[in-house]
């Protein structure tokens, strides 16, 4: 079972988007509603056995059951007789913001952190249609029920065999922009691609953005920096009027506008960044950077700029689109680590140069960095994942390379223990 998201733009006019946008709020306050219930649940449990609270107490009997998922969404056909305007949105639709909830609910429980919290006015910027009988989409024109037929730009059409499964609406630049994220299901299986054809690894980071094994590299376009001054006058003005008017909501819309520009040039750079790395090679190894943590440093905005993550996670998708084969190693120690002779050299941040004293090899730092992945890569790949190819089409020696490495290494702990 095969099962990919297309994202189109859509063009509502001024009564769809007023009622999409009234969807989101009211779906919101359902969230909200759901929410305060599972939390009034767990604090009325929360009281030792021999003691209570002496100023408050919460009036829900001791058998209560707990508000699961199905017990909250078959409360809703009750709460619509209450809530009016509850019967003018889908069904599935509030359904599925129930199940947002508890999914939330559920990750929750399996980190220990991340405890489900309150979306506040305007946070909610989604809702989802969970299934169609027939195909929403005719043309350029997508069908949504409640809501009716609104033209969408079908940049690209639909494979044959795939059916339209469901459809999340999603509003973006302060609900000035709207998009759908179709998801499309085919009974299809796509078996796992072997390592096969000529091997690179790439090291990123924020003096080029990324470095090929090969030598090559990609300069780091500060997409974020270069609008900087423009953005810094749009909030200038922002501020300077009166909370919540219309020239206030105005104003916010072009700094969001800005910021959406943004976000789609850094994303355009990455896809075209991962087609290119597909055009060099046919077998990609890169780092498994732990973004969470660099967005946290103290080059968090930099880092945040460069959008590694994402950068990772599209390379990903397009290896997988193209038959190109991906993995991520870990990425300790690359630049730290002779790739010709296995040695540590240890050196600063700053220092950009990579000169091992033992094998007089110098180059790059980042170069060396990415040719520790290609090593690293190589040595993690099992041999039955192996294709018919040679795994580095310019250097048979990569594997030879890479398995002299690893004995290097291994000496080197067994006289460290010694």
């Amino acid at each position: 079972m095969l099962t990919m998201n297309y994202t189109y733009r859509i063009y509502p006019n001024t009564n769809q988007s007023a009622q999409m946008l009234e969807w989101m709020e009211t779906s919101r306050k359902v969230y909200n509603r759901a929410l305060r219930e599972l939390k009034d649940w767990i604090n009325s449990r929360k009281c030792l056995a021999d003691r209570c609270s002496l100023d408050r107490e919460y009036i829900i009997p001791a058998d209560a059951p707990f508000p699961s998922y199905h017990r909250q969404q078959n409360d809703l056909p009750k709460l619509k007789e209450s809530w009016a305007s509850l019967k003018n949105i889908h069904s599935q639709v509030l359904q599925t913001t129930i199940r947002r909830l508890h999914d939330t609910w559920e990750a929750f429980q399996k980190r220990g952190h991340g405890f489900p919290r309150f979306k506040k006015y305007g946070q909610f910027k989604s809702f989802v249609f969970p299934q169609f009988k027939t195909n929403p989409i005719c043309g350029d024109i997508i069908k949504l029920p409640k809501i009716g037929s609104i033209s969408m730009s079908l940049s690209r059409p639909i494979p044959d065999g795939f059916n339209v499964k469901q459809v999340r609406v999603l509003s973006k630049a302060r609900g000035t922009q709207w998009y759908v994220v179709v998801s499309i299901q085919s009974d299809v299986s796509v078996p796992d691609v072997p390592i096969h054809g000529r091997s690179i690894g790439i090291d990123l980071g924020l003096e080029r953005f990324a470095t090929v094994s090969d030598g090559s590299f990609f300069e780091r376009p500060k997409f974020l920096k270069s609008q900087h001054r423009k953005l810094k006058l749009l909030q200038r003005r922002a501020t300077r009027k009166l909370h919540r008017s219309a020239n206030w909501e105005k104003a916010q819309i072009k700094v969001a506008r800005l910021h959406h520009h943004i976000a789609n040039t850094r994303k355009d750079f990455h896809l075209k960044t991962a087609h290119k790395l597909c055009d060099q090679a046919e077998t990609i190894f890169a780092e498994d950077l732990n973004t969470v943590g660099l967005n946290r440093g103290m080059l968090r905005k930099d880092c945040v700029d460069a959008s590694f993550g994402q950068f990772l996670s599209l390379l990903e998708w397009v290896c997988w689109k193209r038959g190109a084969f991906f993995m991520r190693v870990n990425p300790n120690g690359t630049s730290q680590t002779c790739p010709h002779c296995g040695a540590t050299v240890r050196k600063p941040l700053g220092e950009r140069e990579h000169h091992c004293p033992e094998c007089e090899y110098q180059t790059h730092r980042d170069h060396a960095a990415a040719e520790m992945v290609l090593l690293r890569g190589l040595n993690q790949v099992p041999v039955d994942n192996r294709g018919t190819e040679t795994a580095c089409a310019d250097v048979l020696a990569g594997s030879e390379m890479a398995s002299q490495v690893s004995e290097s290494l291994h000496r080197k702990t067994r006289k460290s223990k010694k």
